[in-house]
């Protein structure tokens, strides 16, 4: 008897689709659909200005993000290997070659504090920008950094009152520096911190004097009204705090003016809260400041050079597939609205990256080039709309 064979059996074949991932050109998430990516990168941020890893060209919120990814617990390892190799811990800037990056001067050494001497205000020299624009010099912001030592007041003494103030230009020399006498009563002079005792405040400096010879400094030659417009001659303010420091001289400052190191986002934690200048100084700059009594010039010093650091950032687009000159900052919500869903998803993610902004505004913005470009663009667009009439 023959038994019957059992008919072949059908092999079903499946075959896998890919799934299509949209990759953020900034900080490289993944998405699994295109809306996805553009709410992200409406929400992000994400800019040029950000800090960039030198390595995989990764934008980070802030340098401490980028120290994460450079040598944290959770760090890449091929940016790591290679960043120990030719990179400097202190600005996070990587060099060609372990040459480059040994001539690469960048920790300088810490300043010699002025002690508690009783300094002769310095008589505020008035720096005449406009005639270096007529003879066509480009030239950035310039910037005084100040810092304030306060004493207490009140019943408890939890009252800030300014008692010494230091003001120094970009080249650390002292433009200004007083004790201040307090208009009310001093019930603590926290001589541990301040180093202040009372016979500094005999014939001290009124408040009002002292306002008037910052905004002289300040102003640079124009009056006080001028200060809220955009443009002039005014210096830019730096500082750590400065909103509290201004509120104890009972001084207000235009904000288009102001460079603040505990609110400048590149400088501040992930979360946004704000890093000491104690701790910024000792990164950024590897030396020590505010051992024992805080010392006013120590600090002007400590945050014009951190200020000079930002500032001195390359941001002009590259490595990515263009090259665009330094812009001024926009909100990366507005612009993305003026777009139509269809038009944003038919952009790739470098392009979507292209037209996105940052939330603050980067020092950047401060330096000669960006000046000069500002300025060159003006020219261009006031010759553009003469030849169109």
């Amino acid at each position: 008897m023959e038994l019957d064979e059992d008919p072949p059996q059908q092999v079903l074949t499946t075959t896998t689709i890919p799934t299509i991932r949209h990759k953020c050109a900034a900080c490289f998430k993944q998405y699994k659909k295109k809306e996805h990516l553009i709410e992200h990168m409406k929400a992000s941020y994400h800019s040029i200005h950000q800090p960039k890893c030198g390595v995989c060209h990764k934008y980070c919120k802030s340098f401490e993000s980028l120290r994460e990814h450079i040598h944290g617990q959770l760090s890449k390892p091929s940016c790591s290997r290679i960043f120990a190799e030719r990179g400097c811990i202190l600005c996070l800037e990587l060099f060609d070659s372990v040459d480059a990056l040994t001539s690469h001067k960048c920790q300088l050494p810490a300043p010699d504090p002025l002690g508690m001497m009783k300094l002769p205000c310095v008589e505020p020299q008035i720096n005449k920008l406009a005639s270096d624009i007529e003879k066509g010099i480009g030239r950035g912001y310039e910037a005084i950094a100040l810092d304030c030592e306060m004493v207490g007041g009140g019943s408890n003494g939890s009252l800030d009152l300014c008692a010494r103030v230091c003001l120094v230009d970009e080249y650390e020399k002292i433009l200004f520096h007083t004790y201040v006498l307090p208009q009310i009563p001093v019930t603590d002079y926290r001589f541990e911190v301040t180093g202040i005792k009372e016979e500094h405040l005999k014939g001290a400096m009124p408040l009002k004097e002292v306002q008037d010879q910052i905004l002289q400094i300040l102003c640079n030659g124009e009056s006080v009204k001028s200060l809220w417009c955009s443009g002039g001659q005014a210096k830019v303010l730096v500082g750590h705090n400065l909103e509290h420091n201004l509120d104890c001289l009972r001084m207000n400052f235009p904000d288009h003016l102001l460079r603040d190191t505990a609110k400048y986002h590149p400088l501040m934690k992930t979360n946004l809260v704000s890093h000491s200048l104690k701790y910024l100084t000792k990164t950024f700059l590897g030396y020590d400041i505010q051992i024992g009594v805080r010392d006013p010039y120590e600090d002007c010093v400590s945050v014009m050079r951190l200020y000079k650091i930002m500032r001195s950032q390359d941001h002009r687009m590259d490595g990515i597939g263009w090259s665009l000159p330094v812009q001024d900052n926009f909100c990366s919500s507005t612009v993305y609205d003026s777009y139509k869903l269809n038009e944003l998803e038919q952009m790739t993610p470098v392009e979507l990256f292209r037209i996105s902004g940052s939330n603050y505004k980067c020092w950047c913005l401060d330096s000669s080039q960006a000046f000069e470009h500002a300025c060159n663009t003006c020219v261009k667009a006031e010759m553009s709309n003469s030849w169109r009439e």
